[in-house]
């Protein structure tokens, strides 16, 4: 893992997993998790002092999430068809089956409840976070995507091969069918107005769902939509257009939207408090640095191939887990230094 300093630039080094390809943060704890795919295992990081711990997950772990109420973590493993639950006081494990191919996990802090996307069994697996039971609700084909409106408990699948998403009545479990574009690959809420985006594919659009009434909106993005993040406190929403190198950022009262450059971006996080955005450009080596107020961007260098981004909007630190260096870079986020910081170059890499 690179830590870059904000103010002075000067990095440490410390090693992560083997392909890191998913992060996850705990605010309250202060401790950041780093999902492995190839090495099966979760980096734990301590945000306060860069130090690192191992702890063995399923087989491919691809998706992670934080329960920062109960400080349990959910660790999504492709490969196996099950979830890796860490405490995270002790990093002691438990393991709970899922469908086939989990792809996708998302936490309800409020009722406790964990919600695992699985892809090759067009289903939920719906986790009571108390006791780990298990609920299986049925979803739309390809199950990939999924995000929680912990406010209405209203819980929204990206079905990714029938162009549609299915909405989770948390309380009784009963789904309704939203129709999306092509291919919606990502999706995002806005707890407070209740807007869902869905980022389609290979429609080069947006799917806006209003929460309330699951009317929809489209609204035109650049081409290959990948991820897509929600600034609750701006009402802006930013799409990553892995096809075109951009961001088309979506003001949420207007739908109208502006053109942000990037480099084949493949994932996208917003700080709510300093109003910045973070996408990872995962041919390049670099996070491009957006300023919300204005648009205006920069660049930091990073590892190879940034995969995954995720900010701890407390201590205003960045974490991108870039796959080919095996390695996570962390952003010092105070100034939003413009300048390119290298990575080590002594760190091993994968390919």
């Amino acid at each position: 893992m690179t830590v870059i300093n904000g103010a002075t630039n000067a990095t440490t080094t410390v090693a992560a997993g083997t392909r890191p390809t998913a992060i996850a943060v705990n605010p309250v704890t202060n401790q950041i998790y780093v999902a492995n795919s190839t090495s099966n295992n979760v980096t734990v990081i301590d945000g306060a002092t860069n130090a690192t711990t191992t702890v063995a997950a399923g087989a491919y772990p691809y998706a992670i999430a934080v329960n920062p109420v109960t400080n349990r973590i959910y660790v999504a493993n492709n490969g196996s068809n099950n979830v890796t639950v860490i405490d995270g006081a002790t990093n002691a494990t438990a393991t709970v089956a899922a469908g086939t191919n989990p792809s996708g996990v998302a936490v309800n802090p409020v009722t406790n409840q964990v919600y695992v996307s699985n892809s090759s069994s067009d289903n939920v697996t719906v986790i009571d976070g108390a006791t780990n039971a298990t609920t299986t609700v049925a979803a739309g084909t390809g199950p990939y995507a999924i995000s929680v409106n912990p406010v209405t408990n209203q819980i929204y699948v990206a079905n990714e091969h029938s162009a549609n998403v299915t909405v989770i009545n948390g309380a009784t479990n009963v789904t309704t069918t939203v129709a999306a574009g092509n291919n919606p690959f990502a999706v995002a809420v806005d707890p407070i107005t209740n807007k869902i985006y869905v980022a389609n594919s290979n429609s080069a659009n947006v799917t806006v769902i209003d929460g309330a009434t699951n009317a929809t909106t489209t609204v035109a993005a650049g081409t290959e939509p990948y991820a897509i993040s929600v600034n609750s406190v701006t009402n802006q929403i930013y799409v990553a257009n892995n096809g075109s190198s951009d961001v088309t950022v979506i003001n949420g009262a207007t739908n109208t939207t502006a053109t942000v450059a990037v480099t084949a971006p493949v994932a996208i996080v917003v700080n709510p408090v300093t109003d910045k955005v973070y996408v990872a450009n995962g041919s390049g080596s670099n996070v491009t640095v957006i300023d919300g107020a204005t648009n205006v961007a920069a660049t930091v260098t990073v590892g190879t191939t940034p995969y995954a981004v995720a900010v701890n909007s407390v201590t205003n630190k960045i974490y991108v887990g870039n796959q080919s260096t095996n390695n996570v870079t962390v952003i010092d986020g105070a100034t939003n230094a413009t300048a390119t910081v290298t990575v080590d170059p002594r760190v091993t890499k994968l390919w």
